[in-house]
């Protein structure tokens, strides 16, 4: 959906588009090294599910047209055909293109359609190659007739790049089970939307679904049932999934809080372990439970995880994420280690403990994140290399680029996809009259227009905005599982996408026209509704056909 920074339309005709017309990808010696062995792969493979979304997974755009309105070229009129398809990089690409650090990979690329039928597309690198195929394929719509595809953008030159480097989407994979082809489904979503980011959220209280060979009773203790848990397999075939779509993949292992689960295999390392019914005096949600802070036991059990796990991503990401939100202190009176809930006395140890997992991160070739209340909260020393997550308020970002550090933005008032729909803790009677009408902690629904009209740099002075990344749509899944995990990830999703690659303001400094978006959005559903995402509707049929006959 994300819109082009530029994009010059000729007078329009119709351009058909043959599917034995194959793109000829430049990449001969002399003009292009590519030195990522697999980069030329993944740009032929990109060309080839272009080749299917054009001519399989197509639709007919009859939602935006009057009703019975002539809006398709006739089936009887002169056509004029694609004539070629031609691909060149122009640059090599860096090394770790496939795992790049936010704005090392120049993701820009030019796209042209001559009248006569040309199609050019040149990008820096592959990860452009990839962005301009997507752009192409929205181009295109399928005939009623079925008599082939067309576009009425010809002729059109379009020049894009993205405003932001880290554009995400963080799914929360621990509280409820995502079946691989599930992870798989929402990369290919998120490539269609020009994301480059998919944040898995790993482990929780609840569950540990990650399979660790050195310490295989984690996830068999630790999962909800047997079989639902990712095997080393499987991450890697999530994490090469993602590469080849320009998606990096990026892993979060929280702590030291949300890890209760972790005391199902171990007992010994969690303080404050479930403890009920009082849960909420030890934790944001049930069960209650934190790794001890100054356990000489607790630093081997990480010594072990961090030797198996981290090597293993290292070779598809350039970050970890550690975690480190929502800290309850009053669990720490049960750590024998501590005793105490002050945090004076707290802070030295947490200071100890994240910076012996970042030692690890560091020594994987990892870049390690972390949730904004390491730094604004517990005022931890991190390393300058380090990128601050926020999620409590703009202010926060403020806070943090102030303070000198690479932010991530996602403010849950404006982009927690998992909010409005209801409280899931249970009242009990001598509570539900208080808990009426049983919203959520983070009510209402964050909907599209909110999502859209959400500026990342808002409040940022400009000598700091380009510490700001980026940001993330949040998708926590207290209440989402896979049934209805499409519709409500998408299309909100996409108004982010639209965002974080466009930017939030207009070419003049204005906010961008939610009336215009509105239609890109729809076209974006479709689309992904043809391709096997359940993607909710934006309006119904009505509206998109009579224009702005729906607007105030």
């Amino acid at each position: 959906m994300a819109y082009p920074i530029d994009v010059r339309l000729g007078q329009q005709h119709y351009l058909d588009f043959q599917e034995d017309q194959l793109p000829i990808y430049n990449s001969k010696p002399g003009n292009v090294t590519l030195s990522v062995s697999n980069s030329y792969a993944i740009v032929q493979a990109a060309i080839k599910r272009a080749q299917t979304r054009l001519f399989e997974d197509n639709f007919v755009p009859w939602r935006f047209h009057p009703r019975n309105s002539n809006f398709e070229p006739a089936t009887n009129s002169t056509r004029t055909y694609v004539s070629g398809i031609t691909i060149r990089q122009s640059a090599t690409d860096p090394v770790g293109v496939n795992k790049p650090l936010a704005g090392a990979v120049n993701e820009s690329y030019t796209l042209s359609i001559s009248r006569d039928g040309a199609v050019k597309i040149t990008a820096v690198s592959s990860v452009g190659i990839l962005r301009a195929l997507e752009t192409f394929t929205q181009l295109f719509y399928q005939h009623s007739s079925d008599a082939g595809v067309y576009t009425p953008r010809a002729p059109v030159y379009i020049s894009d790049a993205p405003k932001f480097s880290h554009r995400g989407l963080n799914l929360d994979v621990a509280r409820s089970y995502f079946a691989p082809s599930d992870v798989m489904r929402t990369i290919d979503a998120l490539s269609w939307n020009k994301f480059n980011r998919l944040h898995l959220h790993a482990t929780d209280a609840q569950t540990w679904p990650l399979d660790i060979p050195a310490l295989p009773n984690l996830s068999k203790n630790g999962a909800y049932h047997p079989g639902l848990s990712y095997t080393p397999e499987e991450l890697r075939e999530i994490q090469a999934y993602g590469t080849a779509r320009g998606i990096e993949v990026i892993i979060e292992i929280d702590m030291p809080g949300h890890t209760s689960s972790i005391g199902l295999t171990f007992p010994e390392l969690i303080t404050g372990l479930n403890i009920q019914p009082d849960w909420s005096t030890y934790a944001n949600e049930p069960p209650s439970g934190g790794l001890k802070l100054n356990s000489s036991v607790v630093y081997a059990f990480l010594h072990t995880l961090w030797e198996d796990l981290l090597p293993r991503l290292a070779p598809y990401s350039a970050y970890f994420h550690t975690g480190g939100d929502e800290i309850n202190e009053n669990v720490y009176l049960f750590d024998e280690t501590v005793k105490s809930n002050d945090t004076a006395v707290i802070q030295p140890l947490l200071q100890k403990f994240v910076d012996f997992n970042h030692g690890y991160a560091r020594a994987a070739g990892l870049t390690p994140i972390v949730w904004e209340e390491m730094l604004l909260e517990w005022n931890l020393t991190l390393g300058s290399d380090v990128v601050v997550q926020t999620w409590l308020s703009d202010d926060a970002v403020l806070q943090s680029v102030s303070k000198g550090f690479k932010t991530l933005v996602g403010n849950y008032n404006k982009w927690y996809l998992d909010c409005g729909r209801g409280a899931w803790i249970d009242s009990l009677p001598t509570t539900a009259s208080s808990a009426y009408p049983f919203n959520d902690y983070c009510s209402p629904t964050k909907n599209w227009r909110l999502i859209y009209s959400y500026d990342p740099l808002s409040g940022i002075p400009s000598n700091l905005s380009h510490l700001v990344l980026g940001g993330e749509v949040h998708m926590w899944t207290e209440q989402t599982d896979p049934i209805n995990l499409d519709n409500i990830v998408w299309p909100r999703a996409s108004a982010a996408a639209e965002v974080l690659w466009s930017g939030a303001k207009d070419e003049a400094g204005q906010n961008r026209s939610q009336i215009e978006a509105s239609k890109r959005l729809g076209e974006m559903r479709e689309r992904m509704v043809r391709r096997g995402v359940r993607s909710a509707p934006v309006q119904m049929a009505w509206c998109q056909q009579n224009g702005t006959q729906c607007a105030l």
